[in-house]
């Protein structure tokens, strides 16, 4: 059974936002999605305000409220979920490593890990390569002081202590879990009423989604890429189930067909 840990006000509102086609999202749908997970109306409004006055989200001339332009380099990441696998490349056995200061959100966001002492590296297998990854941790924050770079020539030894840093074992135990998780809970979602089931799906899709954000995108062959493909195809079909549980709360709000279900997508907290 699904763990329910509620969305906060904040969270709530920008994921709701998030999934929009076009158009805006009335206050008082808002204040009904925060309602399925125990968020009380002032919570949602104080919440609005702030958002507002942050310029994350932009509200109409009827009151209405849509996301804030400029996606952060976080959100493009969260809206291209589908599309993971375009961001890799065949692995030539190469790394990327950063040395000097540098942002530890950042460097776990890229599933970055530590060799040794000041020297954090990854697989080179991404595309855009190194000038590709150096820009992106940029934008999530690395300092400018911060070394970026490839890594050719490790001896045998260090190569092979490199390729134990991630737990691969445990990966791909969770990718065949969570795909159960997800089988399981669209059968569930089935005998659900509308309630649960846009409540079930917000927050298991959003944890999966998570997960494929956050996922290290490890070469072949230390990870097999079809588990991780069988996964993110997994959740594009949980993806439409999601959609149709929200679909009558969004017309009876009047909101425009929405690009994606809502998912409770905190992607923030999780790399913390």
């Amino acid at each position: 059974m699904l763990l329910r840990v509620h969305p906060t006000a904040k969270s709530l509102i920008l994921d709701l936002l998030a999934t929009l086609r076009r158009g805006s999202m009335p206050v008082r749908a808002l204040v009904a999605a925060g309602r399925l997970f125990g968020v009380s109306e002032n919570s949602m409004r104080v919440a609005l305000a702030r958002l507002l006055a942050a310029g994350l989200i932009e509200r109409d001339e009827r009151g209405c409220y849509r996301p804030g332009g400029g996606a952060s380099a976080i959100g493009q990441q969260i809206a291209r979920w589908r599309r993971r696998e375009d961001d890799v490349r065949v692995w030539d056995g190469g790394w990327i490593g950063v040395v000097g200061p540098a942002d530890g959100r950042a460097l776990r966001f890229l599933a970055f890990r530590e060799l040794v002492r000041g020297l954090a590296i990854r697989p080179d297998n991404l595309a855009g390569g190194v000038d590709g990854v150096r820009e992106r941790l940029r934008a999530l924050g690395l300092a400018d002081a911060a070394v970026v770079a490839g890594i050719h020539d490790l001896d045998p030894v260090a190569d092979a202590r490199a390729r134990r840093l991630w737990d691969t074992a445990a990966l791909r135990t969770e990718y065949r879990a969570t795909r159960a998780a997800l089988a399981a809970s669209e059968q569930r979602l089935e005998r659900m009423s509308r309630d649960e089931a846009m409540a079930e799906s917000f927050l298991l899709g959003g944890r999966i989604i998570r997960q494929i954000v956050l996922d290290p995108l490890l070469p072949e062959p230390l990870v097999p890429a079809a588990e991780r493909s069988a996964l993110i195809e997994a959740m594009r079909r949980y993806d439409e189930v999601g959609r149709a549980c929200w679909a009558g709360f969004m017309r009876e709000f009047g909101v425009l067909p929405e690009r994606r279900a809502p998912a409770d997508v905190r992607i923030a907290e999780a790399v913390a």
